[in-house]
């Protein structure tokens, strides 16, 4: 089995004229947690989109465990791998054990414990009942985790997954996911606006522009600068806060 969970091999992708992806190449080692930033239009989402064939490149190759993922079945591929939306998606009509549980099913297996998956979550097990529509936003992004991670696959795709929440949610549920990306030894790849979000959660981030990756450092290496213009100028804006922050405390 590969060394990399997920690769980007020359990978490019057009929309009428319009240059998404261009020519990246990318790999992901089995059991980092990456964090894609940079502006709205970079091509963040696209990427990630590619790896589970929601979208396909136009040149090159996306491979997942070292297969291409172009020669996937891509319904057996996306039940292999967890994806969370920033709309969250839960079926609406369905409750959240129902939610939670439609995975496995539909690949055939024995059922999940919803208990269990609510309690990893942070979920009261009496919610287990209650439809999408009865929930905070929170608690409808914790079951859209849930669910994620019920399909039991070891990639997890996150798509601004907190862009909805308050600060409060957004901040307890980042180190939900954290947390359990380290517990369950997954790889974890996540789109965000938020850079001071990826520093905190990430081990490595991955800024892009204009379809391309403009840098791909550490967090330690981006808050000390040394990612280049492009990282500095996101990492300038938490590092402000924080010293505004200071500032009051003084």
């Amino acid at each position: 089995m590969s060394t990399e969970a997920l690769a980007y091999e020359q990978a490019s992708r057009h929309y009428a004229g319009v240059v998404a992806v261009d020519c990246v190449s990318l790999a992901i080692a089995r059991g980092s947690f990456v964090a894609l930033v940079g502006a709205s239009g970079s091509g963040k989402s696209t990427l990630l989109r590619l790896a589970n064939r929601l979208d396909r490149p136009d040149r090159g190759r996306v491979l997942v465990d070292g297969t291409d993922v172009a020669q996937a079945d891509p319904i057996q591929l996306r039940r292999g791998i967890g994806y969370v939306f920033q709309n969250i998606g839960l079926f609406p009509h369905l409750s959240v054990a129902e939610n939670i549980g439609i995975i496995p099913r539909l690949a055939g297996r024995e059922p999940v414990d919803v208990g269990a998956a609510l309690d990893r979550v942070g979920l009261d097990r009496a919610l287990a009942d209650r439809l999408p529509a009865q929930l905070s936003g929170g608690q409808q992004q914790r079951v859209g985790i849930a669910r994620a991670l019920a399909g039991e696959g070891k990639l997890l795709l996150m798509d601004e997954p907190f862009g909805a929440l308050d600060p409060i949610t957004r901040a307890t549920l980042g180190q939900t996911v954290r947390t359990l990306h380290d517990e369950l030894r997954l790889t974890t790849i996540m789109v965000t606006h938020d850079m001071a979000e990826a520093l905190l959660l990430a081990d490595r981030v991955v800024v892009m522009r204009a379809g391309k990756i403009v840098a791909d450092a550490t967090p330690h290496a981006l808050v000390a600068g040394e990612a280049g213009p492009e990282a500095d100028a996101l990492v300038a804006i938490p590092r402000e806060q924080a010293r505004k922050l200071t500032d009051l405390g003084s």
